[in-house]
Order: C-alpha cells, then sequence, then structure tokens
C-alpha cells in the first residue's frame, strides 16, 4: 500500500468513527470551504478544513492526497473524485440492492430521481405536517429527496449520489444479508 493509499484508509477510518453520515458530513464540509465554487481545493485549504473537523494530516500527506486527484493538472483536489475514493467499497451484493433501489425511484429512467418520480411511487399525503396543512405533498417528496442530494440541494439525485448515501450506512451494517435485508425491507423490493 502506498502513502497516498494508507492516508486514504487513516480518513476512511476517522469518518466513518463518525457514524453512518460521517463522509456524507465530510462532503457537506468541504463544499463549504470550496467559497470559488470550483469543487476543488488546494493542499493547504485540505489540511486546515480537515484539521478543523478533527481530522489530522500533516502537509505531505495532504499534498500526496491533493496530487493524486488533481485531474486537471491545476494543483488542487477535485473534491468528487476525493469523496467518491473515500467511499468504503462494497460489495456486490451491496451495490446491486442501492441500484435497484435507485431504479425503483427513478420511474423516467433518465438517470436522475426527481420529485416527479417519487410522485409515482410514493405518496406523502399522511405526512402530518400535509395532514395539518403546513406542507404540501409536493414539499414532503421534495424534503424526502434532499436526505439522498448533494449539498447544493438542486432537486436531482443522480446514482452516484444515492450511492454516496448509502455507503455511509452500508459501512455500519456488519454483513451483505443484513444490508440486503433492511434495502429490500425499506424500498419494497
Amino acid at each position: 500500500m502506498d502513502t497516498v493509499d494508507a492516508t486514504m484508509e487513516k480518513l476512511r477510518a476517522q469518518c466513518l468513527s463518525r457514524g453512518a453520515s460521517g463522509i456524507q458530513g465530510l462532503a457537506r464540509f468541504f463544499r463549504r470551504l470550496d467559497r470559488d465554487g470550483s469543487r476543488s481545493l488546494d493542499a493547504d485549504e485540505f489540511r486546515q478544513g480537515l484539521a478543523k473537523l478533527g481530522l489530522v494530516l500533516d502537509q505531505s500527506e495532504a499534498e500526496g492526497v491533493c496530487r493524486r486527484w488533481d485531474r486537471d493538472g491545476s494543483g488542487t483536489l477535485d473534491l468528487e473524485e476525493f469523496l467518491r475514493a473515500l467511499r468504503p467499497p462494497m460489495s456486490q451484493a451491496r451495490e446491486a440492492v442501492i441500484t435497484a433501489a435507485f431504479a425503483k425511484l427513478d420511474r423516467s429512467g433518465d438517470g436522475v430521481v426527481t420529485v416527479d418520480d417519487l410522485r409515482g411511487v410514493y405518496s406523502g399525503r399522511a405526512h402530518p405536517k400535509v395532514r395539518s396543512g403546513e406542507w404540501t405533498e409536493d414539499e414532503v417528496l421534495r424534503r424526502f429527496l434532499d436526505n439522498f442530494d448533494s449539498s447544493e440541494k438542486d432537486g436531482q439525485v443522480t446514482l452516484a449520489e444515492f450511492q454516496d448515501y448509502y455507503s455511509g450506512v452500508s459501512a455500519s451494517v456488519n454483513t451483505d444479508e443484513e444490508f440486503v435485508a433492511m434495502m429490500t425491507s425499506a424500498w419494497q423490493l
């Protein structure tokens, strides 16, 4: 294992120790650090950002990680590529059930789940805030969708975003059988 891989393992372990939303929380935090909207950070921004979260890397570790995911030679870390690499590897069984759940939601088959797709699968009429008149059914569906959406909350969830969400959940479930059973039950697959 090279130094960058060891650093990634260290970061992955630190994120996962924070529970199922550790990597997702790190993604939200990084997107807030990215003030210029470039979807990238330089090594100093990356290291300082991690330090604010209590995730400590020395300068050489931060530079190594940035070099590995610097896709365009700009000297910066591509956040989406980095976060995907940080996601714990999942078995084929886990990936398959996540993909099946996403396919159930993606009624239009266009690779993106929207409120329109959800309307065909779920109803929010029984939600207490819909019943009280505080929210519309579409608001309930949008808030549900926001759970899986990236921090940008654009109302569209891709398979990658859905996988990112479930990678954290997956890390907290010991066996493939338990994870598959949980997903099958939750999504009525």
